[in-house]
């Protein structure tokens, strides 16, 4: 069975930095100190930080905060940096959740609907969960027309039969993935 992984895009003030969880073996992850934590999450909240601003800020010269940014990135610890767009300024208001149940399983079935699904840039998010249902699609569109065509493009590519269930979101309460990376902090 292929190693599942989650990735996470962190957004603060229009950047995202891509971390990815689950991945990276358990030695690797033991490798990072409180200096490449502190880095880590500066990172998540502002990922245009200059390596100059960075380093002053947990404590170390440009040069050795950039070798250690540079460190993570080959580690696979940080994935990559973005920008996050408002999704209704580029005509993407829409968001819909799906749950898909197959009516079958097994690896095969599964890696083809890895592969299709990866292929289609309205799908953000696609998890294999455990519970009443198997997978989680999580989509951004324009609008409804726009949903029915990539339902109907979603199950005609699963190679067995498959039913659906769709939640439109009506009001976006929270979106962060920023990932908490020291003591939780004192509730105000």
């Amino acid at each position: 069975m292929a190693t599942a992984f989650a990735e996470f895009i962190v957004k603060r003030d229009n950047i995202c930095c891509k971390l990815l969880s689950n991945e990276l073996p358990f030695s690797k992850m033991s490798e990072l100190d409180s200096i490449d934590l502190k880095i880590l999450d500066l990172l998540q909240h502002e990922g245009r930080l200059s390596m100059t601003d960075l380093g002053e800020r947990v404590g170390l010269s440009t040069s050795p905060c950039s070798q250690r940014v540079k460190r993570l990135e080959r580690m696979g610890v940080i994935k990559g940096y973005h920008a996050a767009l408002h999704p209704p300024a580029v005509g993407k208001a829409l968001l819909v959740f799906v749950e898909i149940t197959l009516s079958e399983k097994s690896e095969q079935i599964f890696n083809k609907i890895r592969d299709e699904l990866q292929h289609m840039p309205e799908v953000l998010e696609c998890h294999l969960v455990s519970g009443s249902f198997d997978y989680l699609v999580k989509a951004r569109i324009a609008g409804m027309v726009e949903y029915r065509q990539l339902l109907g493009t979603m199950l005609k590519r699963i190679p067995v039969p498959a039913q659906s269930n769709s939640y439109v979101v009506m009001e976006e309460i929270k979106e962060s993935c920023v990932l908490r990376l020291g003591p939780r902090p004192a509730r105000r």
